[in-house]
């Protein structure tokens, strides 16, 4: 006689899913839930580009309009470039723009050859001392120096007043150097080996297999220093003594604090009435900002690719 055993109640297939909709009773896919993300899209770039929009227009706009709107202006009545003649005229503003420039070519390319030598002798295993480095860099991300010892580390050196103050003591960043190091290891073993095998140096493996693969995370890295050296005004206001030798966001951080009237000298000499004060600080911010504007279009397409280097891959 054969017994059957009791029928046990089917479980269901599948678990009814939640509904995470902004708006109740729609999906994500449904028009209203789309209109409500172009939307926030929306603001988000209005709150974005006002702000860009308005430097811009008060920087071309005219006395009157200013003095009419009470500072910043949307959009000008009558563009005119005056106040980016009367900042260019005293000769301070363009200085500044070469030494900038100056400072973040040379600086960047430094930088950039040092952290790739290194990053590359860390993601050898097999190289000297390799450890007792990675540590040590470890070691400076977490124990900055400050102020004080820096300032005197550099006037030991004699960099005081000097150009150099202003790329040395921060040519090499430790995080950067590993998000290099974690790409370079991640490149195929076998390939960096049979080159080897085939008699190449290591400086040939380097510049003849690793870079040309890494040539995204060399982008985004290179773009971080240029940045870097670009925006920096710390270094060159404590460092350097001569305005003739301040970067362009040193005389920015002066203009617009001390409201300092650049290329009144020459406007003055000149006859020639100034700009307010609003449309000069708008177009000295304007300058500052305008290089990286022009470089980043060019390394964008590498940052999808390089930001993602050393990321955790799940």
């Amino acid at each position: 006689m054969t017994t059957l055993s009791p029928t046990r109640p089917r479980r269901p297939d599948a678990r009814p899913k939640r509904s995470y909709s902004a708006i109740p009773g729609q999906t994500p896919g449904s028009p209203p839930w789309r209109a409500l993300k172009s939307l926030l899209m929306l603001v988000c770039v209005l709150l974005v580009l006002v702000p860009f929009l308005a430097i811009i227009s008060t920087s071309l706009a005219d006395t009157a309009q200013i003095n009419e709107t009470g500072g910043f202006v949307l959009w000008p009545n009558h563009p005119s470039f005056s106040s980016y003649t009367s900042i260019l005229a005293g000769g301070l503003v363009s200085r500044a723009l070469l030494v900038s420039i100056g400072i973040t070519v040379v600086g960047t390319a430094l930088s950039l050859g040092t952290s790739i030598l290194l990053a590359y002798g860390l993601s050898r295993p097999g190289s000297y001392g390799h450890k007792q480095i990675l540590m040590l860099l470890l070691l400076s991300m977490l124990f900055v120096p400050g102020v004080i010892p820096s300032y005197l580390l550099v006037k030991q050196l004699g960099m005081i007043n000097s150009y150099w103050s202003l790329i040395l003591p921060t040519m090499i960043n430790a995080f950067n150097v590993i998000v290099l190091r974690s790409f370079f290891m991640g490149l195929p073993r076998e390939l960096i080996d049979a080159a080897r095998i085939d008699g190449a140096s290591e400086w040939k493996i380097l510049t003849k297999i690793v870079l040309p693969l890494s040539k995204a995370s060399v982008a985004v890295i290179g773009l971080f220093y240029a940045v870097t050296y670009w925006n920096a005004f710390f270094n060159a206001m404590v460092y350097i003594n001569e305005s003739a030798k301040w970067p362009m966001q040193m005389v920015l951080r002066s203009y617009v604090v001390n409201n300092a009237q650049i290329g009144a000298g020459q406007a003055s000499n000149a006859g020639a009435a100034l700009p307010p004060s609003q449309a000069l600080q708008a177009a000295i911010l304007v300058l500052s900002v305008l290089p990286i504007v022009i470089v980043y279009p060019f390394l964008q397409r590498h940052m999808n690719k390089g930001v993602m280097v050393g990321a955790v891959k799940g």
